[in-house]
């Protein structure tokens, strides 16, 4: 029997290890980039074509490689960054396994051009799919110089599954922000289609984070610091009042290193549980620097799942450091030692001999069952089989639970039955008389249906009128959620909105929809962000859809506001000439009916 077992081309090992290494054009952002740092740039240049497909080249300022390097970069499991299976435990670098360049190469055409400072001429080395072209001197200034076109040229099935052009830009800007947020000290310029998307000179920590989010951000950042002997943790915390249901900026980094860590992301949140509404989430920026024997980097290929060896430790010094954090700045509310004028409280006394601990008499010999007071009720319970025997009967008197009505109210008879006095519960409930009995509405619901419908139809029909506002609002956003607020801006502009986009991820709000004067714009437009994101990539209508439902819940009528009797009546009225009367666009109900048979019933 011949052997069968072989071992696999180099060329195929390597596609093998992109397939985990590379998995999009911001995959190689990432491995770039990090390779720049690691070499001491401190300018990194990123240029892409067609979000990575056509085009990605990354230029650093870092030490360059000599024409030895230049062409063992490319083999795989070369790498300047380690030595022995040890140094595994004491890492200083991003990068230290040897496959990112190899994985590139060999789904990609590469070019690199590289010089060392020492040298007077560089090394430009050319590579196609793992297969070495040609390498030849050439003049280029001090650094490296990545060119990566074609991206899975050989590899059709992995290039058929990429997204839209728009959801890989924004994976980029994605893995963008999270490397130059920890590395302040590193300027970056960004260019997508010749086009400068960001351009971030040497600054702070906290400049460089207002820099990537807008100016707002800074009057929201409470500073976090601590240092012990297990770790030191420094960044910003956001205030209370900064919290966000969805789409809150949260960010770990370890040693330089972006990471996910929903462990840890509960020592933040915990300080913040009566600060913040349920379900809402503060930002956050927190830096761990830790001893690299203490850390596990290398479970995970794409390096962002790190295990620490003093875990239950560090969780309890980032809560308390956050608790001091929002404590210090007043976000909690403080206790006032004023007592002039309160009445005196007693204090213990040791000393005090007159004080004498309180006496509890008890009956030892007492017995509730020999009490005669519940003679008669255990009389009573002697007959339970009665019981029974009446329940039985009413059971069989009565309708079942899930039996059909004989005379079920339609949406006409209710409009025409219906009482035209009206009566609203706690600011809530619009309570009304119908032919069957009593019909209950949930205002909030039933407005929010109205409007959603109304929204829907005037974006079909691109008819809604935009009211121009007389002191535009400027709203700043990060380069992933500017690039798609650029996505969504035909559709906003069909809901009434009127943006400029000023470049740099900030907008002028120069018009909103006209009918809702009062509401916070600025809040609204993050809302239907955060909304449009969870949709990135999906067909146009269901992100109208879900646009015209943000913009009904932030419009709706909100609950507890009290309406006159012509309001309740008006909101009736618009509800039964909606298509579904039952339900909200997210299914949840929105009236009910108790019917007579059960008033009669309860009232007995």
């Amino acid at each position: 029997m011949s052997d069968i077992i072989q071992l696999l081309p180099d060329a195929v090992a390597n596609q093998i290890a992109a397939g985990e290494v590379i998995q999009r054009p911001a995959s190689v952002i990432k491995e770039l980039v990090e390779n720049a740092l690691d070499a001491g740039a401190t300018e990194v240049n990123v240029l892409v074509v067609d979000a990575g497909r056509t085009s990605i080249q990354v230029i650093d300022n870092g030490k360059g490689m000599s024409p030895t390097d230049a062409r063992l970069s490319f083999e795989r499991h070369a790498t300047s960054k380690i030595r022995k299976a040890d140094d595994l435990f004491d890492l200083h670098t991003m990068g230290f396994r040897g496959e990112a360049l190899a994985s590139i190469a060999a789904v990609a055409q590469v070019e690199l051009k590289t010089r060392l400072h020492t040298d007077d001429i560089g090394t430009a080395v050319t590579i196609h799919g793992s297969r070495f072209v040609g390498q030849e001197p050439v003049s280029c200034p001090v650094g490296s110089n990545f060119k990566v076109e074609n991206l899975f040229f050989n590899v059709p099935a992995r290039r058929k599954f990429l997204k839209s052009n728009t959801t890989e830009l924004n994976n980029i800007l994605t893995a963008y922000e999270r490397i130059v947020l920890v590395n302040p000290q590193v300027a970056f310029t960004l260019h997508s289609n010749g086009v400068e998307v960001s351009n971030l000179p040497k600054a702070g920590q906290r400049q460089r984070i207002v820099d990537v989010f807008g100016k707002k951000t800074n009057q929201d950042l409470l500073p976090v610091a601590v240092e012990t002997s297990v770790c030191r943790i420094s960044g910003f915390v956001g205030k209370p009042e900064a919290s966000r249901k969805k789409g809150a900026h949260q960010f770990f980094f370890v040693n330089g290193r972006y990471m996910k860590h929903p462990y840890f992301n509960k020592a933040v949140m915990a300080p913040f549980e009566r600060l913040v509404p349920q379900g809402e989430q503060v930002p956050y920026f927190i830096f761990f620097d830790v001893p690299a024997a203490d850390i596990d980097v290398n479970i995970h290929p794409t390096k962002t799942e790190i295990k620490f060896e003093n875990e239950q430790v560090i969780w309890q010094i980032l809560s308390a450091a956050v608790k001091e954090a929002v404590g210090k700045f007043n976000d909690v509310p403080s206790i006032d030692f004023d007592t002039e004028g309160r009445p005196d409280i007693p204090l213990y006394d040791p000393s005090n001999t007159n004080v004498h601990r309180p006496e509890v008499k008890t009956n030892p010999q007492y017995n509730p069952f020999n009490d005669p007071r519940n003679r008669k009720a255990d009389a009573q319970q002697r007959h339970w089989e009665d019981l029974y025997s009446v329940a039985r009967q009413e059971a069989t008197q009565q309708p079942g639970l899930f039996d059909e009505p004989s005379d079920v109210d339609t949406p006409d008879d209710i409009i025409a039955e219906k009482s035209p006095s009206h009566y609203q519960y706690k600011g809530r409930l619009i309570m009304t008389a119908v032919k069957s009995g009593l019909m209950i509405i949930d205002q909030h619901r039933a407005h929010l249906r109205i409007l959603f419908e109304e929204y829907q139809e005037k974006m079909r029909n691109h008819r809604w009128r935009s009211q121009g506002m007389l002191f535009p609002e400027i709203i700043k956003l990060s380069l992933a959620d500017g690039e798609v607020m650029r996505q969504i801006l035909p559709d906003l502009a069909d809901l009434g909105f009127s943006l400029n986009d000023l470049g740099g991820g900030s907008f002028s709000i120069d018009g909103i929809p006209a009918g809702i004067e009062g509401i916070d714009a600025t809040m609204m437009l993050n809302d239907l962000l955060t909304v449009a994101k969870e949709k990135t990539g999906q067909p146009q209508s269901e992100i109208q859809f879900a646009l015209a439902l943000g913009m009904a819940r932030g419009a709706a009528i909100p609950q507890g506001q009290v309406l006159s009797n012509d309001e309740m009546e008006n909101l009736v009225n618009r509800l039964f000439s909606c298509s579904n009367v039952n339900l909200t666009p997210d299914g949840k109900p929105i009236l009910c009916i108790l019917q007579q048979d059960e008033i009669d019933r309860l009232l007995g």
